[in-house]
């Protein structure tokens, strides 16, 4: 009677998984590489923070012209357009939002401390004493922690300052998010004070 075999223990291979040193030598590697794309990760990020921001700037001050056009914004609105004799490049950044109108675009208020928000500086030309006869229109659109400290806002006009779609940090907040100028005309707008406006090479062709 022969005896039965008893199975052979199937022998481990060296090679087999990986070993404390490789494990360490992945995790190296794997951190070198986030190490390298953090940066661009990063820019990325500001980029579409900041051209967002730019965006909603765009959109505040094409919906304060509106608000200005249909009557929604008069001279007895808080930030309705200041006059000025000075060229729009020359007018100054404001000091401080009193007086500017805000864009509530978080609906807790405008507030220094808000990211969100944005104050818009408006001031025109024309009759001082009539704008319903029309006017020439300047908006600066400012993000509202622009006024959180002393410092002085800046001016597409003077300070050559914009504020930028590209970033690779938070922006310049004390840039103008938008700038623009427009033609509003009002219930007493006839063709001489809308040529008295508009620069022209011939004086007569209003005539």
């Amino acid at each position: 009677m022969s005896k039965r075999k008893q199975p052979q223990p199937t022998s481990q291979s060296n090679q087999a998984g990986f070993t404390i040193i490789e494990s360490l030598l992945a995790i190296i590697v794997v951190t070198i590489l986030m190490v390298g794309l953090s940066p661009v990760i990063v820019l990325s990020v500001a980029t579409r923070v900041q051209a967002k921001r730019v965006e909603r700037g765009t959109e505040a001050a094409r919906a304060y012209i509106d608000g200005v056009r249909s009557g929604a914004i008069i001279s007895t609105t808080t930030g309705f357009p200041v006059h000025t004799t000075q060229s729009f490049k020359s007018v100054p950044s404001p000091t401080s939002a009193t007086g500017l109108y805000c864009a509530d675009l978080d609906g807790g208020g405008c507030s220094s401390t808000s990211n969100t928000d944005l104050y818009i500086q408006a001031f025109r030309n024309g009759d001082a004493a009539k704008p319903e006869n029309g006017y020439k229109l300047g908006i600066r659109v400012y993000r509202a922690d622009a006024f959180a400290d002393s410092g002085a806002l800046k001016t597409m006009g003077t300070d050559k300052a914009k504020a930028q779609t590209f970033s690779g940090g938070l922006g310049d907040r004390k840039a103008p998010q938008f700038e623009t100028t427009t033609e509003i005309a009002g219930s007493g707008t006839s063709l001489k004070t809308l040529c008295d406006r508009i620069p022209k090479t011939n004086p007569d062709s209003c005539s």
